[in-house]
């Protein structure tokens, strides 16, 4: 009686599988994206609604800087209070499903691939975050929001090869939306809400029909 015969495509395949889930992050969820993205849009939209709709940032620094001190500090305490919240909101969401697909997938969430992933993630978003205080310090606030999006998008460039290739293809449109947001200035509103927004949600969406549908 013959054996069957050995699929070896069938097994390379299999081989190569199990070598990218042990050195790639891949319970990473489309549906994070999106909750993160209409997170942004709703806190942005807050924030709006608080300071009246200014897109151009010298509108808005214009009507902060001009109102009594009371008012100033009640907005920019307002607007801290709202940024942390979305920031707490998004990382909440992005564990909760980013977990909740692992689970489904059987795999681990918490490996050395993650804590790679993570320390390639933060380190140009630490700089970033410094840089940004820099200036802050110096007064040039028109360039926040585009150095925001810029960093942004090269820590995603740089965590992309510990965890699926398509998140490249996201940090690549924050730092071009970056880049086009520093020549175009005095819009960082517009550019945080498609950035950190709309970006996110698309994203997600062709995430989730690719890989988790």
């Amino acid at each position: 009686m013959t054996e069957p015969p050995i699929d070896h495509l069938k097994e390379l395949s299999e081989i190569r599988q199990l070598m990218e889930r042990s050195s790639r992050f891949i319970s990473l969820s489309g549906l994070s994206g999106i909750a993160v993205g209409i997170v942004a849009l709703i806190g942005s939209g807050v924030a709006c609604w608080q300071l009246g709709f200014m897109p151009n940032e010298y509108n808005l620094v214009k009507h902060l800087y001009t109102s009594p001190n009371s008012v100033i500090i009640n907005n920019l305490t307002f607007l801290a209070a709202d940024a942390m919240l979305i920031l707490l909101s998004a990382v909440l969401l992005g564990i909760y499903f980013t977990k909740r697909n692992a689970k489904k997938n059987s795999v681990s969430m918490w490996d050395a691939t993650t804590r790679r992933l993570l320390f390639n993630l933060f380190v140009p978003l630490a700089a970033g975050g410094v840089f940004c205080l820099i200036l802050l310090q110096h007064g040039i606030l028109y360039l926040i929001a585009p150095a925001t999006l810029i960093f942004y998008g090269l820590a995603l460039v740089n965590a992309s090869k510990y965890t699926l290739n398509d998140i490249k293809y996201l940090g690549f449109c924050e730092i071009a939306l970056g880049l086009l947001s520093a020549y175009f200035y005095g819009y960082g509103m517009v550019s945080w809400m498609i950035g950190f927004g709309a970006l996110h949600i698309v994203y997600g969406t062709m995430m989730y029909y690719k890989y988790e549908r």
